[in-house]
């Protein structure tokens, strides 16, 4: 099975994304809260690893109001779980995030690391058995090696893949770096992204860049210029859509919403789903603590222990006309301390949202 190591160019530790799959049939947030620790034989866990931790409920509003999180569509980035992929394999991982009430997962790489080799269609075949639907995937975007395998390298092979595994989106968390910063550097890549789109699209797939906060910078040659506008405007929304990691998005807010002669430019991430909220099927939720001492402005957390404002931000989108059941939900941390913790704690989070009657 094909592995990659993709770069994170906001981490200075430089995580490599490497392979996973889940998904999740729905548990309700109280059943959440109350799960009991899973079998260690099963799973090689701790109870601390599960069962102790209380989940947070910060930012939400609980009890009355319909559920913010729409059924069916909380899923989880498996990047965040690739410590107990590696060691425990897809199976024990994929039950527990059904009993967390994960309904779907996205990839960020097919292979097991030393829990041993495992085929597409074994994956495909687990997902299925655990009621999980696997809804997208990251691949990296290029690399100098002609082997890679990156969209730049390797396309139609990262498509025949996908659509072995019966995916609805592919696409990259590499920022658009590829010639440079500047705006013929970007529109250069955006010709890129708009190949791979249609490519995506001929197979009944969505072609999709998940963002970090660097996008949200400026080009080089023309600082009055965002970046992630150049994106937006050279892309065909028809063929490229956008998987807004909305913690790097608030992160981008806190870095970039000055120009680097010191004038404002002040922007909301929220804004930008709302006036094309068609390109965004996808969304990570990742929270953070903030921080104005930090560079970047937030210190990552579990999801429901930060400063970000899910309950307004996932209402916001949902609550527009026919985009209910329009997106997806990822949960994901960089860097977790517990992985089990995180995805339990996360799940149970955002199901206890609830809307402002």
């Amino acid at each position: 099975m094909s592995r990659f190591s993709q770069p994170d160019p906001e981490l200075g530790h430089r995580l490599s994304r490497r392979g996973m799959l889940g998904v999740a049939a729905g548990a309700t947030a109280a059943a959440l809260l109350g799960a009991a620790a899973p079998a260690s034989a099963a799973t090689g866990s701790t109870p601390a690893a599960t069962g102790n931790a209380t989940p947070a409920t910060a930012s939400g509003t609980k009890g009355r109001g319909r559920p913010v999180l729409p059924p069916g569509r909380l899923g989880v980035q498996l990047y965040s779980l690739r410590d107990k992929v590696s060691t425990l394999g897809f199976g024990p991982v994929f039950a527990e995030l059904e009993r967390y009430g994960y309904d779907e997962v996205e990839f960020a790489g097919y292979s097991q690391g030393s829990a041993g080799p495992i085929t597409l269609a074994q994956l495909k075949r687990l997902a299925r058995n655990h009621g999980l639907n696997p809804i997208g995937s990251h691949v990296g975007y290029y690399s100098d090696d002609p082997n890679a395998y990156t969209f730049a390298q390797n396309l139609t092979k990262v498509l025949d893949d996908a659509q072995a595994l019966g995916l609805k989106h592919i696409g990259t968390a590499s920022g658009p770096f590829r010639y440079g910063s500047t705006v013929d550097a970007w529109k250069r890549a955006a010709e890129d992204f708009n190949t791979y789109g249609a490519a995506a699209k001929a197979r009944g797939m969505k072609f999709y860049q998940h963002n970090h906060s660097e996008e949200f910078s400026f080009a080089t040659d023309n600082p009055k210029v965002r970046l992630y506008d150049i994106l937006l405007k050279e892309t065909d929304p028809d063929l490229v859509h956008l998987e807004m990691d909305i913690y790097w998005a608030y992160v981008g807010q806190f870095r970039f919403s000055k120009r680097p002669d010191g004038t404002p430019a002040p922007f909301e991430p929220l804004n930008y789903v709302l006036r094309q909220p068609d390109r965004y099927p996808l969304f990570h939720v990742k929270d953070g603590e903030s921080d104005p001492s930090n560079p970047y402005g937030y210190r990552m957390t579990d999801v429901g222990d930060g400063d970000i404002d899910y309950q307004r931000f996932i209402s916001a989108v949902t609550r527009l006309r026919g985009h209910r059941m329009a997106h997806h939900w990822q949960a994901e941390h960089d860097n977790p301390a517990e992985s089990f913790t995180f995805a339990r704690r996360s799940s149970a989070h955002l199901h206890s949202l609830r809307e402002k009657c």
